[in-house]
């Protein structure tokens, strides 16, 4: 009897434990997702992992957070612009560094001071567009499984090369007022290559391109390479097109 009433002590001293390794465990998964938390797929942070992603995001409160399923990093980091959209530095960043990062004080370390150098880095390269910051539509970063960064940027060729277009316009208004004695003829086709280049600008709108580089410096290079690029082309468009057909049709 003795020893069925130790057995049965231990049993339910066992069960006991149990119950709250399970409850322990119930607590350790749990989710406080805040309002405004921006996720891809359907990640699942610990409470932990969630009260330090809270922190985090506060902490960098001038950057754009997203957070990613463990089943979408390879899909997001492919077509990172999707998930772009104002003008703060955008932060890709999956489930599992921040279960890491919440867990291990030198590896927080390494990614906030990526995220610190970030704020610098995103100031000094708005300076460095100057005028062409304006056909930048967003500027992102994101990690990869070796914890490199790696960025990108949406560039609105339209409207680099629209801006070209009104400069140009606005110059050959000047030389118009100038030159008030041009034919009437000379003057209704001019007018009407205007609403041509109008046209086009419409056409063209939401005619977007997304740049990705290893650094800073490259992402910089490219995004100004690619607005120049985008002007050259809008003038040879509208003018060379022209030349050539006039060629064409002096034959």
């Amino acid at each position: 009897m003795a020893t069925n009433g130790i057995a049965n002590a231990y049993t339910a001293q066992a069960q006991a434990t149990a119950a709250e390794s399970a409850s322990k465990a119930k607590s350790t998964n749990k989710t406080a997702k805040p309002a405004g938390q921006k996720e891809v797929g359907k990640p699942q942070l610990s409470e932990k992992a969630q009260k330090y992603y809270n922190q985090l995001r506060k902490k960098f409160s001038n950057m754009d957070f997203i957070l990613v399923s463990s089943d979408k990093k390879e899909e997001v980091q492919a077509n990172a612009s999707k998930y772009a959209g104002n003008s703060s530095l955008v932060v890709l960043i999956d489930e599992d560094k921040i279960e890491k990062m919440a867990e291990d004080e030198a590896y927080r370390e390494k990614y906030e001071g990526i995220l610190r150098g970030a704020t610098t880095q995103m100031n000094q390269m708005k300076q460095s567009l100057g005028k062409n910051a304006g056909s930048v539509k967003t500027i992102g970063m994101s990690f990869d499984e070796k914890g490199m960064a790696s960025f990108f940027a949406v560039v609105d060729k339209s409207l680099a090369s629209q801006k070209k277009r009104i400069e140009k316009k606005a110059a050959q208004k000047a030389e118009d007022q100038k030159k008030a004695e041009r034919k009437a003829e000379k003057k209704r086709a001019e007018e009407k290559r205007k609403d041509g280049v109008e046209q086009s600008a419409k056409e063209s709108e939401g005619d977007t391109v997304t740049i990705t580089a290893s650094s800073w410096d490259e992402l910089l290079k490219k995004i100004n390479d690619t607005i120049t690029m985008a002007r050259t082309d809008s003038v040879r468009t509208q003018e060379e097109t022209w030349v050539g057909q006039r060629f064409d049709s002096a034959i």
